[in-house]
């Protein structure tokens, strides 16, 4: 017997592939990352030894600033609360990354591997700003949402971690089992300006 699990995107049954082929126009422009490891990782900020060994097991400083993130070639890392962030790494990696943090780190912290329960949505394009508006009752206003901010809020009746990554680009950490309500959430929103799926 096989040790082996498939895994999958808790959006497979939407066939993006298929979705993307249909048309390559449209002011929002719809995109999942899909099975990237997510590890949560808990800790005293105000620790030098703790921010240090994160720092040392990622090769990137920790995000101290309230709603601010951090990121390089092969880690993003995102504030949630004073004593709480994210660790976004390739899919594949979580286990290898929630192992050294615990090797690096020493006291009171805690890290879990949450993959499994959550994935990303990526909204860029012209119109996607106003979509955002229409889910949230968040200010994402760009004047008040600079590129790597961070901000953990409603998304229509369920919730998002929403991180601006560009001039005109979103990231949005949703829960596994909410995946398939925002994502009829975003069609329906979306159908006056145009939805493009992109690989």
């Amino acid at each position: 017997m096989s040790d082996l699990v498939k895994v999958e995107s808790p959006l497979q049954h939407a066939d993006f592939a298929a979705l993307s082929a249909l048309t390559t126009e449209g002011g929002v422009v719809l995109r999942e990352d899909a099975l990237l490891g997510h590890v949560n990782l808990r800790g005293n900020a105000q620790d030098p030894e703790f921010v240090a060994g994160v720092a040392k097991t990622l090769g990137l400083a920790l995000p101290l600033a309230p709603c601010s993130s951090a990121q390089n070639d092969d880690t993003t890392i995102m504030w949630l609360s004073p004593d709480e962030w994210i660790i976004l790494v390739e899919g594949g990696k979580e286990e290898a990354t929630e192992a050294s943090l615990r090797a690096n780190l020493t006291g009171h912290f805690a890290v879990s591997d949450i993959s499994g329960g959550q994935t990303i949505l990526e909204l860029s394009g012209d119109d996607c700003i106003k979509v955002l508006q229409k889910s949230t009752g968040y200010d994402v206003h760009l004047d008040n949402f600079p590129i790597g901010k961070v901000v953990g809020t409603t998304f229509a009746k369920s919730s998002a971690y929403i991180r601006r990554t560009g001039e005109q680009s979103f990231q949005l950490v949703i829960r596994r089992s909410f995946s398939d309500y925002i994502w009829l959430w975003l069609q329906q929103s979306s159908k006056e300006y145009g939805l493009r799926i992109a690989l």
